[in-house]
């Protein structure tokens, strides 16, 4: 299964989502050109847990060292495909948890996540020397709170099919359920890291973003938070929207709505909607005229149901503006 995008708009640009995302891609652009000296490189930044527990190792590392690697070791990737994984998946849901906590605080709490992940494999791996890298961790952090802020979204899912591809929505609970669940049993039956993956971190920083969640939602936002957001209010919404359209019993025409923000609706935008009505599932593209006004119609023709042999009905699609 890989997951497309969720159903659920954000008001505001992920300024600190993105922010994140090219510092990852930056540092692992470092990583590539340092040669022979990337396995010294991942041990020095790396979460390695022997470093804290076996003192003639933490002997060779300053006090300010090891502090830092718990905060660098997530900034790491173990290759383009860990990179992109990572990044995929805080692209999809980093930016909804952003958009509830505000950009500073999400930053910390991006942070704290990661921090908490790394302790968790640290705690239950205290004599390993191998080095644990990678954003998964923080990022189950962003997965966990996501499955608290919007546990009745829906996923949009890629799962092929040979080489047909077959979109599916998944409702965010189930999704980020079976996912924790897997985690869980691979972390249980797996001893440390081996295989390269820390189970652990990922199932510690699931259950730690939903706590730091509950901690900051308790804690009101400063002034300067709510002047960041109002700056990057977005001016368009995604561009690819999934749409449940209904059906009358007398007519073959099908009744749906399609989001945009103010801003396209003065100057007009193009749309991907993923039109899913019952089994059948299209993916088409919706042209929004400049200058169209909320609750009007855009009448998409013959894609409604079928009325007869040679006739099928339309497609009417209410635009909200929002």
């Amino acid at each position: 299964m890989i997951p497309i995008r969720d159903t659920t708009p954000t008001r505001h640009f992920p300024v600190i989502n993105y922010f994140i995302i090219g510092v990852n891609i930056v540092i692992f652009l470092v990583q590539m050109v340092q040669g022979p000296e990337l396995d010294r490189f991942v041990y020095f930044y790396g979460l390695v847990p022997a470093r804290y527990t076996v003192s003639q190792i933490a002997s060779y590392f300053s006090p300010v060292q090891q502090l830092f690697a718990l905060l660098s070791f997530m900034f790491l990737h173990g290759g383009f495909l860990h990179l992109l994984g990572n990044m995929w998946s805080l692209y999809i849901f980093g930016d909804n948890v952003e958009d509830k906590l505000g950009h500073l605080r999400y930053l910390l709490f991006y942070l704290l996540c990661g921090i908490a992940s790394g302790l968790t494999h640290l705690l239950l791996n205290l004599d390993s020397n191998i080095p644990t890298i990678g954003a998964s961790g923080a990022i189950a952090g962003v997965m966990g709170a996501y499955f608290i802020l919007h546990p009745s979204s829906r996923i949009l899912t890629l799962i092929p099919i040979i080489i047909i591809p077959w979109f599916v929505e998944i409702p965010a609970f189930v999704f980020l359920g079976i996912w924790f669940v897997l985690q869980f049993i691979s972390a249980a039956g797996s001893l440390g890291d081996v295989g390269g993956i820390a189970w652990w971190a990922h199932v510690g920083g699931f259950i730690f973003g939903i706590v730091f969640l509950k901690i900051f939602q308790a804690i009101p936002s400063s002034g300067i938070s709510g002047k960041v957001t109002a700056i990057t209010e977005k001016k368009k919404s995604h561009r690819l929207q999934v749409i449940h359209p209904a059906g009358k019993k007398d007519s073959s025409h099908l009744y749906g709505e399609i989001r945009v923000t103010p801003f396209e609706a003065v100057a007009g935008t193009q749309k991907l909607a993923n039109i899913s009505w019952g089994f059948h599932a299209k993916l088409i593209k919706v042209r929004v005229p400049a200058g169209i006004g909320a609750g009007k119609t855009l009448r998409l023709k013959g894609l409604g149901k079928q009325h007869s042999k040679d006739q099928r009905g339309d497609l009417l699609l209410k635009v909200i503006v929002g």
